[in-house]
């Protein structure tokens, strides 16, 4: 790239595969870089205040509204929040049927994005459907592997989209075991499916990029933590849920109307499938660490580009947990546990696809929701993903523009970010002087 005296600026328009509205500002000054913004510019959607005043019963519905992607995070976080409020614990069958329609979810959801959004970036591709001409085999196993993970979905919430049989203390109908069983083939073609994909995946040019993150991550003692656990990070954070706010703040920038999460007293934080690959990479199933070690992963990993590997890891991990559940499913004697409210402050958090997905609310003795804060992993890396913009373009300033815009549009992706998780446009602008 060769230098120049005036202003350069490129705007894309339009660009599918980043999920929701958001833009980035990028200006290079002799040929080094003086700012990154990445802009999120949809109005707010107050999700937190029309739940004030509501039943507190209600918070899963409402809270399954915030993202058609990965839904449950939002349920169960607000379930396991209200339920941490009214003293009750769900355990055993209903406990484990949780964790399979998360399953699901991070089925549904890896997927999407590894094989529609992100591997594009690496083969050269504008879209899947350009890909799927020339690797058809691939994006039809994908295909194939999504509706898997829908249909845990669909069995367990009623439907693919926002589902409606999660409640708080459980479900309001439980599969019986024949439902269940009914998934062990679908289930365990897809363990084979992700792995032969994990092996062509393992095989893209991955840019030579790592960084030295604080990675944040749910850990649980005795499995990799999904559903429950507390906060743990690679650089000294080891808290309960209830401690959150007392170590992850929010801050407001101009140029986003997105809150930017910070560790305070530090800096930007990082969550996600590489951050609980990190820090709880031990507590993987046999096969899902076997598979890593072949396709080149250790237990540390800290190139986010390679997060397509890791979500491939996960995906494998999920399809052979909800194996083991299926395999051993018992039906329970009730669809749920019985939850009285009462008032008090109640902490919820799970692992989205996307990373932690943390509740707080507080109702009164009647269940009316008084006060509700709801973070969502977009929003706790919107200021990581800047740091890596930032850091990676440096050394990369005289690659041509269009091919280094097209790097850029592909290190975001690697958060697989859900702005809004409705329509889909980034708009990037580049000045150079």
């Amino acid at each position: 790239m060769k230098k120049s005296s005036g202003t350069k600026t490129i705007k894309v328009n339009y660009l599918a595969r980043v999920e929701g509205e958001g833009a980035l500002y990028l200006k290079i000054k002799d040929r080094k870089v003086r700012d990154v913004k990445l802009k999120i510019f949809e109005p707010p959607r107050f999700f937190e205040a029309f739940l004030r005043g509501r039943d507190f019963r209600e918070a899963p519905d409402i809270t399954a509204r915030i993202c058609g992607i990965c839904p449950i995070a939002y349920e169960l976080g607000a379930s396991y929040a209200m339920e941490d409020i009214c003293g009750v614990k769900v355990e055993g069958p209903l406990r484990s049927l949780r964790r399979l329609i998360y399953d699901g979810e991070w089925i549904e959801s890896h997927v999407l994005h590894m094989f529609m959004l992100h591997a594009p970036d690496f083969l050269g591709y504008q879209d899947v459907i350009q890909m799927a001409k020339d690797h058809p085999a691939l994006v039809q196993d994908a295909l194939r592997m999504k509706k898997i993970g829908n249909r845990i979905m669909v069995l367990l919430g009623g439907r693919e989209i926002h589902p409606i049989n999660l409640k708080v203390g459980g479900f309001y109908k439980v599969p019986n075991k024949h439902e269940v069983r009914a998934l062990t083939g679908d289930l365990e073609w897809g363990r084979d499916a992700i792995i032969r994909a994990m092996k062509a995946l393992a095989k893209f040019p991955f840019p030579d990029f790592e960084y030295d993150y604080e990675f944040i991550a749910m850990r649980h003692p005795e499995e990799y933590a999904i559903i429950e656990g507390k906060l743990v990070s690679n650089k000294g954070i080891d808290i309960p849920l209830r401690e959150y706010d007392n170590y992850l703040i929010e801050e407001h920038v101009p140029h986003s109307t997105a809150l930017q999460t910070v560790v305070k007293g530090r800096a930007s934080c990082h969550v996600g499938p590489l951050a609980r690959y990190n820090l709880n990479f031990h507590q993987l199933s046999p096969i899902a660490k076997k598979v890593a070690r072949e396709i080149g992963l250790g237990p540390v990993c800290r190139n986010p580009f390679k997060s397509l590997l890791v979500r491939g890891v996960e995906t494998l991990y999920a399809f052979d947990e909800a194996l083991t559940i299926v395999k051993s499913y018992e039906e329970p004697d009730r669809p749920a546990v019985e939850v009285k409210p009462r008032a008090g402050t109640g902490y919820g958090c799970t692992e989205a696809p996307r990373g932690i997905c943390y509740h707080r609310y507080t109702i009164d003795d009647s269940g009316t929701i008084l006060d509700a804060k709801i973070v969502s992993p977009t929003a706790v890396n919107q200021k990581m993903i800047e740091n890596d913009l930032w850091n990676f373009v440096t050394p990369n300033v005289d690659l041509p523009q269009e091919e280094l815009q097209w790097k850029c549009e592909q290190a975001i992706r690697n958060y697989d970010p859900c702005i809004s998780c409705s329509a889909h446009f980034l708009k990037l602008e580049l000045d150079r002087e």
